[in-house]
């Protein structure tokens, strides 16, 4: 009997063919899914520029596309963290190289549907 404390390891090849079937229940961190994903995507890279130019135009004169561009970075920030979860599960069934380091690393649990 397996100890149900721990989940049973399940390879990426049955994780990518068993997940479209409906034979694994996922259950994701979102906490850590936010930060993966943010560090992932570079979040901070795109985000930052785009209300930095915002800003840089609304001081400028132009106070509706500065105002625009900020709430465009502000939106996408707000957007990709609230759907972190499911960005890093298509993340885990695009790549192995994620799939193996977001369930060893506990930001992902695949647990197999009893029956």
């Amino acid at each position: 009997m397996a100890d149900e404390a721990f989940a049973e390891y399940v390879a990426y090849e049955e994780f990518r063919a068993g997940l479209p079937a409906g034979r694994f229940r996922l259950v994701v961190d979102p906490k850590l899914a936010r930060r993966y994903v943010a560090q992932r995507l570079m979040l901070l890279v795109i985000v930052m520029p785009v209300i930095g130019a915002g800003i840089a135009l609304a001081l400028t004169g132009s106070t509706w596309p500065g105002a625009g561009l900020v709430a465009i970075g502000v939106l996408l920030n707000r957007v990709v963290m609230w759907q972190a979860p499911r960005i890093l599960v298509q993340l885990a069934l695009r790549d192995p190289r994620v799939y193996e380091h977001v369930t060893h690393n506990g930001l992902l649990e695949v647990r197999r549907h009893p029956g």
